[in-house]
């Protein structure tokens, strides 16, 4: 077994069910303060999050591996061809949740670093690591916190790597170099109760509410540009009504979503929707909430390192993308950080028999050391 999956299976049977680290960052903190980083813990309320640096002998750039160390639950246990926490390699590829999101992705890093310094100990700028256990839950104190904190200190961010599992196909075949943004809308829509005999005496919300949300669905909010799909606007949840099938209900709550790109703003679409709503005349409540603003890092030294790594590692191309969902690269960006994510493939993310093909994990670790060495070197 190699380093890399030998570190990755020992972080698999930590059972770090979100926010619960369960000793992961312990495990990481040892191997990074053997080969010269300085280390900091950061407990915000229920999350543990910790900072490491190691500096090099010359000026350059700060170069940070983001990512986190909690996973998803299992859901019922006895589904899993193996258990969970667990971990085994069958027929080449390692099982065990967080195979792929995101613990393969940290062990890399810790690998890679530790190969890299071993090779590299007067190696220009710094190299840091940026991991939390709060990033599959609310992401309150998280990244969000660390950042914080470093802007405090007046710590900069040069260049960021997260390890989310950006793959489709093949190890390094996409790296995301942006994210969408994500606003999310609880409307609830007021009318009358009554009988659905009576509905003269009553005001059913569901029918006033209808037009309103057929218009925000087909409305055109941006085309989208050469990084970024057009923004896309979903329904996620509608509830109303009694369970009785002879009331009109008193009121009707849907829950929405915006996955936005840098073409608008969360501002602009909260405009919008609710100019929409006021035009159909709807008796309304809405709570708007912003996840996380879009980000991109279009071009530059980042960009190109990652793509040259993958290239001699795989003797392929890659593709960028901005698709997806959202990720800690949200809180990072706005500092002025360039960001990728490169990780495993995101096939089994979340699913039951989550798992990661054995090998790629040294492929992605040497993707990690070469990207060291086009950046501090």
């Amino acid at each position: 077994m190699t380093p890399t999956l030998q570190l990755a299976t020992d972080l698999i049977r930590l059972r770090s069910v979100t926010p619960d680290d369960a000793g992961c960052m312990p495990l990481m903190l040892a191997r990074l303060e053997n080969i010269g980083f300085q280390t900091t813990h950061l407990r915000r309320g229920d999350t543990d999050n910790f900072w490491a640096v190691r500096e090099g002998n010359a000026d350059g750039p700060l170069f940070a591996f983001a990512g986190h160390t909690d996973v998803v639950p299992t859901g019922p246990e006895e589904n899993w061809q193996h258990p969970p926490f667990e971990p085994v390699v069958k027929d080449g590829y390692l099982f065990g949740r967080g195979a792929a999101d995101m613990k393969g992705s940290l062990a890399a890093m810790v690998v890679a670093c530790e190969e890299f310094v071993s090779e590299h100990p007067d190696h220009r700028g710094r190299i840091a690591f940026l991991i939390t256990s709060d990033e599959e839950g609310p992401a309150n104190n998280g990244t969000v916190k660390v950042v914080e904190w470093l802007e405090e200190r007046g710590e900069k961010i040069d260049c960021c790597l997260v390890g989310e599992p950006s793959s489709t196909e093949r190890v390094g075949d996409v790296i995301k170099n942006g994210r969408r943004g994500s606003l999310g809308l609880e409307l609830t829509v007021v009318g009358v109760q009554g009988h659905v005999a009576y509905p003269h005496l009553a005001d059913n919300p569901i029918h006033r509410l209808a037009p309103a949300l057929a218009e925000l669905a087909s409305e055109e909010w941006d085309q989208g540009n050469d990084f970024f799909p057009a923004t896309s606007f979903q329904v996620s949840n509608i509830n109303g009504g009694t369970g009785a099938t002879n009331v009109i209900p008193g009121e009707v709550q849907v829950v929405c979503n915006w996955r936005f790109s840098t073409e608008t703003t969360a501002e602009e679409l909260e405009q919008r929707a609710r100019a929409i709503l006021d035009k159909h005349g709807l008796n309304y409540k809405a709570q708007f909430k912003l996840s996380g603003q879009p980000f991109l890092t279009a071009a530059g030294p980042l960009v190109e390192a990652a793509q040259a790594a993958i290239c001699e590692v795989t003797g392929e191309a890659t593709q960028l993308s901005t698709a997806g969902g959202t990720s800690d690269g949200r809180f990072i960006a706005p500092t002025g950080a360039q960001v990728v994510e490169l990780g495993p493939v995101n096939a089994t993310i979340h699913k039951v028999d989550e798992c990661v093909r054995a090998a790629d994990l040294d492929q992605l670790k040497d993707m990690y050391r070469k990207i060291l060495e086009k950046l501090l070197c």
